[in-house]
């Protein structure tokens, strides 16, 4: 079947892939200020991301614990989804189903059986195309659980390394909480590695792209389900 939608650019394809890659796997440069504003998501109000500035957490803590703070790349964000706050946590936390809703994830396995939980680890893939510093490779990417609160937050970290490339570790930390409406989800994230902190300026924007990707493609899907439950039958 024939698509009218316009071919994504070249610098497109690669900061999609490569940073929700990367942010998903929990591991990387002069650090982004705090207060950084985020790049526009087409599907969330201004109501939406001033309600969401008016609620977060600062800073960002799962049990305690946050994310690196001797990382020089690093990104904060928040999104206010309107969705109950049991279905946007279930569909953060079933790390198996992320291919079904986030395109760049290519496969994943989880690592041990059960629900998630402190310990859980998960592995998938994603393709990372060429940078003016990287070859193109596939990430092997092997995320850890290290903080779980249910409903409330999530913390894990691991590497990420491909032909070429390898992010040496990656903290990254999730909170959601009941607001109006609906549910501010709040995300921040660090990067350390050799490779990334080659070209700190480029691997700040490519996170920070990444992980506005990820909230979007989360509160797009938690809205669908919610009004998908709460259409008569």
């Amino acid at each position: 079947m024939s698509s009218n939608r316009p071919s994504p650019s070249r610098n497109q394809v690669r900061t999609t892939a490569l940073t929700i890659a990367l942010a998903a796997a929990g591991v990387v440069g002069m650090a982004a200020p705090r207060t950084q504003a985020a790049p526009a998501r087409a599907n969330t109000t201004q109501a939406d991301t001033t309600q969401a500035a008016a609620h977060h957490n600062d800073p960002s803590t799962c049990r305690g614990e946050g994310v690196d703070p001797t990382a020089r790349i690093r990104y904060q964000s928040d999104v206010v989804i309107k969705a109950p706050l049991s279905t946007v946590f279930a569909l953060q936390t079933d790390v198996e189903r992320w291919p079904t809703w986030q395109p760049p994830v290519l496969a994943m396995k989880r690592l041990d059986p059960g629900p998630l939980r402190k310990g859980s680890r998960f592995r998938w893939t994603t393709p990372a195309p060429a940078t003016p510093t990287t070859p193109a490779t596939t990430l092997n990417i092997t995320s850890t659980v290290h903080q779980l609160k249910r409903d409330s937050c999530i913390r894990w970290s691991g590497p990420a390394i491909g032909e070429g490339l390898r992010i040496d570790e990656g903290v990254h930390v999730w909170t959601f909480t009941k607001v109006r409406g609906g549910v501010q989800v709040h995300t921040e994230e660090t990067w350390t590695g050799d490779q990334v902190e080659a070209d700190i300026p480029t691997a700040t924007e490519a996170l920070g792209q990444g992980l506005e990707a990820w909230l979007s493609n989360l509160k797009t899907t938690a809205e669908t389900a919610n009004r998908h439950d709460r259409q008569p039958l």
